[in-house]
């Protein structure tokens, strides 16, 4: 059955991870029966400065804006699968772990816990504090993954897209798309 995603992007750094996602995403569309996208002002605004361009408007995907409320995804009943928050910021984590809805992407993501189905969160940030880690700890207790921006290099990875791509090829896994990628065999 195909996947109904949400890609929500916040304005931590890491907006190659959003990039990379998308861009897989939109290869591996035969396994997808649809992808809805919205970011916050401050993502448009980190994408343009880290990445130097406006390819987040040029995605074959539906883009809601962040206050939009009629958008499908802040209801149940349209059945989305995974949501995926990449990258993910602090505060936008500490918003879904407190249960505050004031923009589509918290909204969406609480209406993702509420009905028992997958979030990922991508979480961005280093060093953490102790508010920060109770708040994934809540996330975590709520049914949430966080799976942190974290590359790993077994792979040896020459570009940084590569090293970016490690953790995106998780989140894929992740939300359980079929996904050629480097496996760990203990060589």
């Amino acid at each position: 059955m195909n996947k109904k995603i949400v890609v929500a992007v916040t304005g931590a750094s890491g907006s190659i991870y959003a990039k990379l996602l998308l861009d897989k995403l939109q290869d591996l569309q035969a396994q997808i029966a649809e992808v809805a996208i919205v970011m916050s002002d401050n993502a448009r605004q980190v994408w343009e400065f880290e990445l130097g361009n406006t390819t987040h408007s040029s995605y074959p995907f539906t883009v809601y804006a962040k206050n939009d409320f009629m958008a499908p995804f802040a209801s149940g009943s349209a059945k989305f699968d995974t949501m995926v928050v990449v990258p993910c910021s602090m505060g936008t984590m500490g918003r879904i772990a407190a249960g505050v809805s004031d923009d589509l992407i918290t909204r969406a993501a609480d209406v993702i816990l509420k009905e028992r189905r997958r979030l990922i969160l991508v979480a961005r940030d280093t060093p953490l504090n102790l508010i920060q880690i109770r708040n994934m700890a809540t996330v975590t207790e709520a049914g949430g993954i966080i799976c942190p921006a974290i590359p790993s290099f077994y792979s040896k990875p020459q570009t940084v897209e590569d090293v970016a791509m490690t953790v995106v090829n998780r989140v894929i896994d992740l939300i359980g798309l079929e996904n050629e990628s480097y496996r760990w065999d203990g060589m």
